[in-house]
């Protein structure tokens, strides 16, 4: 079982926690987690990511193919599975339900239905009626959603200083 990584992990990590320029070691246990079989996203995540002209963007460029995942024939079941579940709820909006999907999060829980894997995102569980957001959907499919942070502690990873270059 590996890990699905949202967008805003990327872009928070670039943005606040990680920076490129102060925590490399970050990005490159990313690489690292992927090439044993831990870390992953989708392809419409890096879409996104690569759609900038940034750092990040460069940075995802990069990464080994495999990285970000593409949908196959094994999805298509999650697919359905996942939009069922969203326009059941009767607790949203139908334009909450439309938005959803339509982006990369409703193929992110898709693929990690499909794959059995753990979501990794920064939203949160939330009781508007106008926004769908990624950790209901997940818990709705029966799927865990973690937190970055969550991520990395049960991975124990550690970031230590080591001899200044």
């Amino acid at each position: 079982m590996a890990y699905l990584l949202d967008a805003n992990v990327f872009i928070a990590a670039k943005n606040l926690h990680y920076g490129f320029d102060f925590c490399p070691g970050f990005w490159d246990w990313l690489r690292r987690a992927h090439q044993s079989g831990t870390v992953a996203s989708i392809e419409k995540v890096g879409d996104e990511l690569t759609a900038g002209q940034d750092e990040l963007a460069r940075w995802a460029q990069n990464l080994p193919d495999g990285f970000f995942v593409r949908p196959d024939a094994t999805t298509i079941p999650s697919l359905s599975t996942v939009a069922t579940w969203v326009n059941n709820q009767s607790n949203y909006s139908p334009a909450a339900k439309n938005t959803f999907l339509q982006i990369a999060d409703y193929y992110l829980v898709a693929q990690a239905h499909a794959g059995r894997h753990i979501v990794v995102t920064h939203e949160r569980h939330n009781n508007s009626v106008h926004v769908v957001k990624i950790p209901s959907v997940a818990l709705g499919v029966g799927l865990t959603c973690v937190t970055p942070f969550e991520m990395l502690r049960r991975e124990r990873v550690r970031f230590v200083l080591g001899a200044t270059p």
